[in-house]
């Protein structure tokens, strides 16, 4: 007589075990090199800093290095993640800045949180928005990602520039003005001029910089609070 079949629970196969585990352990590893490469790209610039360099920065081999990802990949991955300030991972970018401030209802609290926003994205990204500008004049993956993210602020402007219409802080038929000059205004360049080459405080920037947009506004309609 044959032995009677146990049917228990399913077997497990250990790759199934393994592979959240490996999943971990890559985007670990992933994180460390952007955050190496991050730190020495900020420092050295973009032609100075090595795979090689990474690698010992992130405590990782220059082949997982390679794996990550070229050289300007790994900028552009870096400039992402240290911009948004989430740390999430191969995310093109959090939900702008901009959408946070203005789904607050009270105005100059709106205006507050996103000019906050801002000035620390700046903060922590400046070294490596220098890098980026400096490989776009020569690398082709830069320069589209430098493109793509000057497209995207633009277009958060035009967001700001609406949601300023219609709480009747600025009149409809300036908006495209303005949105220009809000874009120079709150941009990586501006921040560049003022703290990284004048040697502004970034708490001075931060009021430099609402103390411009009021004003700014306060030209274009008499109904705008200024403080």
């Amino acid at each position: 007589m044959d032995a009677p079949i146990v049917r228990g629970e399913p077997e497990m196969s250990p790759r199934r075990y393994a592979s959240p585990l490996r999943k971990a352990e890559a985007a670990r590893t992933r994180a460390a090199i952007l955050d190496a490469a991050a730190a020495l790209f900020s420092r050295d610039g973009y032609a100075a800093t090595t795979m090689k360099g990474i690698a010992v920065e992130a405590g990782v081999s220059v082949q997982s290095v390679h794996l990550a990802g070229s050289k300007s990949t790994l900028l552009v991955a870096a400039f992402e993640r240290t911009f948004s300030g989430a740390g999430v991972l191969d995310s093109p970018a959090q939900p702008p800045l901009i959408i946070a401030a203005l789904e607050r209802l009270e105005v100059d609290e709106a205006i507050s949180v996103w000019l906050d926003g801002i000035a620390r994205a700046h903060e922590r990204s400046a070294g490596l928005a220098r890098a980026m500008a400096i490989a776009a004049e020569t690398d082709a993956v830069a320069a589209a990602a430098l493109a793509a993210f000057d497209a995207r602020r633009h277009g958060d402007i035009r967001v700001a520039s609406t949601w300023l219409v219609e709480r009747g802080l600025l009149p409809a038929e300036d908006a495209d003005e303005v949105a220009d000059e809000l874009s120079y205004l709150v941009g990586p360049e501006t921040y560049a001029f003022l703290v990284t080459r004048s040697g502004w405080a970034p708490s001075r920037y931060r009021a430099w910089l609402e103390r411009t947009l009021r004003d700014l506004l306060a030209r274009r309609t008499t109904d705008v609070p200024v403080s």
